[in-house]
């Protein structure tokens, strides 16, 4: 079976868009004679001999007439590779809403730029909503390069200028490819014109673009759209069947795996799993409508969730999410009442405050607005009449997108995006405990502190960590190791793998071993962390707070922890299974001075957890965030 690809295209006025999707058309076969017939009629009459491509894709009459798309025009096309459906999105700032809509599905978003022009303000905004939206893979095409003579000079120029804005955004995966639409230069062919370019045309690049590590493999996510009771069955086995129906939103399921049913938080097991047709599955994946039968009667209806227990969804009320409003015949005003249909549940919500309305061709907050209008997108905070099951869009586009429908017309007027639950900051406040921290009976003579254990996949960060903390225990030294992968079964369950949600993976994991440096105890963490700023943010919030913070650099180098691969994640990065693995395909940054290094020349396990043990003696006699803080080890130079 032929796998599916959802494009979304995008690009100024007269960019060519609709000409590119014309043009994969007709050169793939995808036309039938009569369309083509219809299409150099109307060429034609407007004088010109050849066929105008692009017509075969703007379908409204005022398109036509205007020769520019308004609305998303949806085409179907097929290679022997693979299947396609492209949404051709208007390039018009006030048909935003447009784009936002045929995007929102899409697993690659196509960007003309007009080579004569360069990157203009549209392409800016293009590329920020196609990131908004989370679409996993992004081409630029630069289009009309036979009219500037097919200069190598002109696509690297424009080139840079989209890499240094697109820098600023949360674009995963970003490819160019130089094109000529009208004469099919690099679209489904190599061109002759362009021989200093040597990648692949551009329908060779969609039909191996890899979307299979894009599904959400990792968190189960079924949200109940039906109950199946069939009482008057023949089938005797039938009687007493009772099936949760639903599209699996992400994950993988199969009998066997044990489950918890939100909001109730009942804890069973799946006994069988049934696709359309009856046809019982050995597992089903991300994107499959299933029935799942589970071994207890549990009191389930529409609008509740399946997931793991140890990998839940948020459940609040209270939630912020980026915003795109979709009509002209009103406003979004904080305190008006809508109706937020989420997943299969829906329920009422009021939208609090606006908390900036965001432009997207500057991406500048505008932070005094009372209200949001036709295409326009903002942040806001929503609260909900009754609890929602919900990630982060960025985590997962299904339970982390919802839409607004007003309850007077019952239209849709806007679409949105969960940034996570909503965290009413002023309604909190600081309250300072009664037991001083020199006050605190803390086992041994030193006082608490952070020991952060940073390093690649395999590097031995967890073994070496277990072994400190085993050994200053027995030392009479309170010690507590928080490890990364023990946190995402609990605390960090929520997040993924971008660069944003390791950030807050960091953080989280920081503010925790903050506290437990400030209880007396020596807080070991063993965290990937690949980001330098993100680390370092612990390290100034610990100094804030007159806590010492020590950074421990597990220096294996990476062809040894490949090597190691103990949890086989190595080489499912290279098979392309995972997406954003540090060392593969994300990047790591190394501390630049690090309180203490550990390499496999220092003798393995007992060794290098001998040096963290004499790293806490040391930092124990030393002043909270002073250079002082430097580990020196006896025999060797300081580090």
């Amino acid at each position: 079976m032929s796998e599916l690809l959802r494009i979304a295209t995008a690009g100024s006025v007269d960019d060519g868009k609709s000409t590119l999707i014309g043009r994969l058309l007709y050169d793939s076969k995808a036309i039938f004679a009569d369309q083509l017939d219809a299409v150099a009629t109307t060429s034609k009459a407007r004088g010109s001999d050849a066929p105008d491509l692009a017509l075969l894709t703007d379908g409204l009459r005022a398109e036509r007439e205007q020769g520019i798309t308004i609305d998303v025009a949806y085409r179907y096309f097929a290679t022997p590779k693979r299947k396609f459906i492209i949404a051709d999105t208007p390039g018009h700032l006030q048909y935003t809403r447009n784009m936002v809509t045929g995007a929102s599905t899409a697993d690659v978003a196509i960007i003309l730029i007009d080579a004569r022009h360069g990157v203009l303000e549209q392409s800016r905004r293009h590329a920020f909503l196609a990131s908004l939206l989370a679409i996993p893979h992004l081409v630029v095409c630069i289009n009309k390069m036979d009219l500037v003579d097919f200069s190598e000079e002109v696509y690297e120029e424009i080139r840079s200028e989209f890499e240094q804005f697109a820098a600023k955004l949360e674009v995963r995966d970003l490819s160019f490819i130089p094109i000529s639409a009208l004469t099919g230069d690099n679209v489904v062919t190599r061109s002759q014109a362009m021989g200093w370019y040597t990648g692949s045309a551009l329908l060779d690049h969609l039909e191996n673009l890899h979307i299979a590590s894009d599904r959400n493999l990792i968190d189960v996510r079924l949200p109940v759209q039906y109950v199946i009771r069939p009482h008057q069955s023949r089938d005797a086995d039938l009687h007493d069947f009772r099936g949760y129906a639903g599209t699996l939103a992400g994950g993988v399921m199969k009998a066997g795996d044990e489950v918890t049913v939100l909001p109730l938080g009942r804890t069973t097991t799946v006994s069988a799993v049934w696709g359309p047709g009856g046809t019982k599955l050995e597992e089903a994946f991300t994107g499959q409508a299933v029935t799942v039968e589970l071994a207890d009667d549990i009191d389930i209806a529409r609008g509740d969730l399946i997931c793991r227990p140890q990998n839940r969804p948020f459940v609040g009320q209270d939630l912020d999410a980026m915003l795109c409003w979709l009509t002209e015949q009103s406003s979004l005003v904080p305190g008006h009442r809508y109706t937020i249909q989420h997943t299969t549940r829906s329920t009422r919500a009021v939208v609090e405050k606006i908390d900036y309305r965001l432009d997207v061709n500057t991406l500048h907050r505008d932070e005094q607005v009372d209200e949001l209008g036709l295409n326009e997108i903002g942040r806001i905070t929503l609260r909900t009449q009754q609890p929602l099951l919900f990630d982060a869009y960025r985590r997962s586009r299904e339970t982390g997108s919802f839409i607004l429908i007003d309850e007077t017309t019952n239209n849709t007027v806007a679409a949105g995006m969960i940034t996570g639950p909503a965290y009413q900051h002023d309604n909190v406040v600081w309250h300072d405990g009664a037991v001083a921290r020199d006050a605190r009976p803390a086992p041994g003579d030193g006082q608490g502190m952070t020991l952060w254990l940073t390093g690649l996949s395999g590097s031995g960060k967890s073994t070496i960590a277990a072994e400190a903390e085993r050994l200053l225990n027995e030392s009479g030294r309170a010690a507590y190791l928080l490890d990364g992968d023990n946190l995402r079964h609990g605390l960090n369950a929520d997040l993924g793998f971008s660069a944003g949600d390791r950030a807050e993976n960091v953080r989280r994991t920081g503010a925790v071993a903050q506290i437990l440096a400030d209880s007396g105890q020596v807080a070991i963490v063993s965290l990937v962390s690949p980001d330098a700023e993100a680390r370092d943010r612990v390290r100034a919030a610990h100094q804030a707070a007159g806590l010492r913070f020590v950074e421990v650099f597990v220096d294996t180098p990476l062809e040894v922890c490949e090597a190691r691969d103990p949890k086989g994640m190595y080489a499912r990065a290279r098979a392309g299974e995972i997406s954003d693995f540090t060392g593969v395909d994300a990047p790591y940054e190394a501390p630049a001075r690090p309180e203490l290094t550990l390499s496999p020349a220092d003798g393995g396990v007992d060794a290098s957890a001998a040096l963290l043990v004499a790293a806490v003696e040391q930092a124990s006699t030393t002043v909270p965030g002073t250079a002082s803080e430097t580990i020196t080890r006896e025999g060797n130079e300081d580090d």
